[in-house]
């Protein structure tokens, strides 16, 4: 009985391969966009661990410099010689031809077990770090560095992208960094009866474990926000799923009551549906893992640009295989089905046995059934609200964010039948009456394709809105920030000299910019010294502030922070910052820093080397009416490589190019969203374009020709594909303002201001509007060209 069973299960595919290839496609397209993410997420986080795993980051407390990025060597052994148990680590980047490399060198004598040297390159890789300098790095840098530099280079595939690890000696020799140290790792159990660190080192301090640079909590939301786009994505694929799971069901009324008829036990017909809808699942998942793989491998390289570009995180360009991604996109594929499948189970568990067996070409009820959709819906959207009100954090913003699609997405199809109700009251003539009853009855066939479209809309609607506005943001910020008109950057005390002097014969103003990392607000930060002037005064607009802002500044007697630190640390106007033990100055503005993960302060020039007299400034800008005159001057009077000097223009552009690059990603997401959206309605008309004889047939039999019924057919969409657009507009504006209110707040700390762009929301509606109409154009073309005889076939019957 069992195997007769699914001999007939399986028969309703081969007899219906259109419903089996939109069920396969629609589960392969929402894997693919899922696993996808995953692969991208899976590879950054992997490319972290291997960053951190070179010297245990993470697992160690470690010695900072309180101010400042090195640490004497002496201080160091100072500390040994006091008993503090640490291994000295030295970090720098070095130029290899056209590549930057990451240098860490380490001493493996005295670090903490476990924390490097790590590597793949060999059994026993210490005596080879003490006696011949060995350098091992990434593949993708070895070549580099071995044509860079006269000493031996491993590859080694453990280590982290862009990265090479040594003996410190050998790091300080090839960085030009003589007695330089970054940082100093600690073993885990340290002597009793040494003594205190203020004491002997009051210049470091202590940074535990949970705070150490870990650039893969850095990063959480660049991948939390992927993430949440892959969920979307593939939510906007299971609706394919849904309906053409439903449909299939209904469609098997017959057979089912049929099978239990003739005493197949309901549990097990259940059993083997389920089994059945498990294999599909599981071979749609497998060819989504592959169709993911592809995206991931074209879409990494613009994830590792971003990555490096915002956060200075080095990310692998190959893509590997790795199980958790591929595993996931299965698991993923098979709960999407279950979920998909549930209501459909539910309905058969319900069925008497002789319950009729009649087609309905709907795979959602109507009538009452939309009343409890309809308050369903509008109970998310009200929780939408209330989420926001009772949590805070980047979670509880997209918990909120998708209370409200999916309250949205539940409420269109109530709405767009009370629309079409209303074009039905407004009919005039038989035929114009006819198409509005006729629409309002296929909506709840089309209802899940439309669903997929409104999300794939405001997505793309919301998205552009976050875009454009921060790209608009940016470019002011930018044209605010970059009021220089040439930038410097010098490498001697001859060449800082040098300049000086021909900045004050040829130059309008000298803006040298000091900068130093260091705690603030019990924060990693970095405080910053400018040289007050026009140039700021002029250019500088604040999100909030107390009085003469710069005036303040320049006398010493206030500071000016980012957005970043101002919402992590509380810190508006009148709040007081502490910027060294026993000096605090109060906070009189508050300043835009999109881009910058870290938090800033910024003081006048005066004050800061008051507080950091060995810093000396390295960079510089240079106000000036002839730019191009002064940077010839530069390099044939000052001596300076014209590679030292940056133009305005320049810098701008790599500015943008950055921007372009961090929404490559999100942008081709949406693309592929939209894509998707128009394949569930492609194949919502098509399945439904062969149950739809017995109820043109009538229209034909009065006069319709089969032609005028292809180019209603068309027009239909178009009104459904409008309607839809119409309701996501509002939807997605309410999207983007979300993103830039709460998401981006949550995520990088600062908020936007939202502008409107109702010409690339037009665009968006025609495109959605043209997908919709080639989606209908196959299911209206085989319309008009249905033979007389299969329309007469309607009437066969009749008495």
């Amino acid at each position: 009985m069992t195997r007769a069973a699914l001999s007939a299960l399986w028969s309703f595919w081969r007899r219906n391969p259109l419903q089996l290839f939109t069920l396969v496609a629609g589960l392969a397209l929402a894997t693919a966009l899922w696993s996808g993410v995953q692969a991208l997420n899976a590879e950054a986080r992997s490319s972290y661990d291997a960053a951190a795993a070179v010297l245990g980051e993470g697992r160690y407390d470690q010695l900072v410099p309180r101010s400042g990025e090195t640490i004497p060597q002496e201080t160091w052994l100072t500390l040994r010689r006091a008993g503090w148990q640490a291994g000295p680590v030295l970090e720098g980047r070095l130029r290899a031809g056209e590549t930057s490399v990451r240098i860490v060198g380490l001493d493996p004598l005295t670090m903490p077990g476990g924390a490097g040297p790590v590597t793949q390159a060999g059994d026993a890789p210490l005596a080879t770090f003490l006696r011949e300098g060995t350098l091992f790095a990434h593949p993708e840098v070895a070549g580099a560095l071995t044509a860079a530099l006269p000493r031996p280079v491993v590859a080694d595939p453990g280590l982290a992208p862009g990265t090479a690890i040594t003996d410190i000696g050998v790091a300080q020799e090839i960085l030009n960094r003589p007695g330089a140290l970054s940082r100093l790792v600690l073993a885990e159990t340290q002597p009793l009866g040494r003594p205190p660190l203020a004491e002997i080192a009051p210049e470091l301090v202590r940074q535990t474990s949970r705070q150490s640079a870990d650039i893969g909590q850095l990063t959480d939301s660049f991948h939390l926000n992927l993430t949440a786009f892959g969920l979307l994505s593939f939510a906007v694929g299971l609706f394919i799923v849904h309906g053409a799971i439903g449909l299939a069901f209904e469609q098997r009324r017959p057979m089912v009551r049929t099978l239990r008829t003739l005493g197949l036990p309901l549990g097990r017909l259940i059993a083997l549906m389920a089994a059945e809808l498990a294999a599909i699942a599981l071979v749609a998942g497998g060819i989504g893992v592959a169709l993911g793989y592809a995206l991931a491998a074209s879409l990494l390289p613009n994830v590792a640009a971003t990555l490096e570009g915002l956060y200075g995180a080095q990310v692998s360009g190959a893509l590997s295989l790795r199980p958790a991604w591929w595993l996931s996109g299965l698991g993923i594929a098979l709960l999407g089905t279950a979920l998909a499948a549930s209501g459909a189970f539910w309905r058969i568990a319900r069925m008497p046995v002789l319950a009729g067996g009649g087609r309905r070409a709907v795979a959602l009820p109507a009538g009452r059934r939309h009343g409890r959709q309809a308050a369903l819906a509008v109970a998310l959207m009200a929780a939408t609200p209330l989420v926001l009100w009772v949590a805070d954090g980047l979670v509880a913003g997209f918990v909120a964010l998708g209370a409200l699609l999916l309250g949205a997405a539940l409420a269109l199809p109530p709405l767009l039948d009370r629309a079409l109700a209303l074009g039905a009251r407004w009919a005039r003539g038989v035929r114009a009456e006819w198409f509005w009853a006729d629409t309002r009855q296929q909506l709840p066939g089309l209802s899940l394709a439309l669903m997929a479209l409104l999300l794939a809309m405001a997505a793309n609607v919301g998205v552009s809105t976050m875009v454009s506005s921060f790209r608009l943001t940016f470019t002011g910020f930018l044209d605010q920030r970059l009021t220089a008109e040439l930038y410097v950057e010098t490498e001697s005390a001859a060449e800082r000299a040098a300049l000086r002097t021909l900045a004050a014969r040829e130059a309008r103003a000298l803006l040298p910019v000091l900068t130093v990392e260091t705690r603030l607000a019990g924060r990693r930060a970095q405080l910053r010294g400018l040289r007050v002037g026009p140039t700021y005064s002029e250019n500088w607009t604040f999100l909030a502030r107390e009085g003469a802002v710069w005036d303040r500044v320049a006398a010493g007697e206030a500071v000016i922070v980012n957005e970043q630190l101002a919402r992590r640390a509380d810190l508006w106007p009148g709040a007081t910052l502490e910027l060294a033990p026993g000096r605090s100055l109060p906070v009189a503005g508050v300043a835009g820093d999109y881009g910058n993960p870290l938090g800033q302060v910024i003081v006048g020039e005066a004050l800061f080397r008051d507080l950091f007299p060995e810093e000396t400034a390295t960079r510089f800008g240079l106000r000036t009416e002839t730019p191009q005159a002064l940077r010839t001057a530069l390099v044939e009077e000052a001596g300076l490589d014209p590679g030292q000097i940056t133009d305005q223009s320049a810098l701008k552009a790599f500015s943008l190019e950055v921007f372009d690059r961090t929404f490559t990603v999100t942008a081709a997401l949406n693309v592929l969203t939209l894509a998707v959206a128009g394949f569930a309605m492609l194949m919502s008309l098509l399945t439904l374009a062969g149950m739809r004889v017995p109820q043109l047939a009538p229209a034909w039999a009065l006069g319709v020709t089969r032609r005028t019924l292809g180019r209603l057919e068309l027009l239909r969409a178009g009104v459904l594909a409008g309607l839809t657009a119409a309701a996501a507009a509002p939807l997605g504006l309410a999207l983007a303002w979300m993103l830039l209110a709460v998401v981006n707040v949550e995520a990088f700390g600062w908020r936007l201001p939202m502008f409107l762009f109702p010409l690339d929301y037009a665009r968006l509606g025609l495109l959605a509007l043209a997908a919709a109409l080639a989606a209908a154009a196959w299911p209206a073309l085989r319309l008009a060209r249905t033979p007389p005889s299969a329309l007469l076939k309607v009437f066969a019957n009749e008495a």
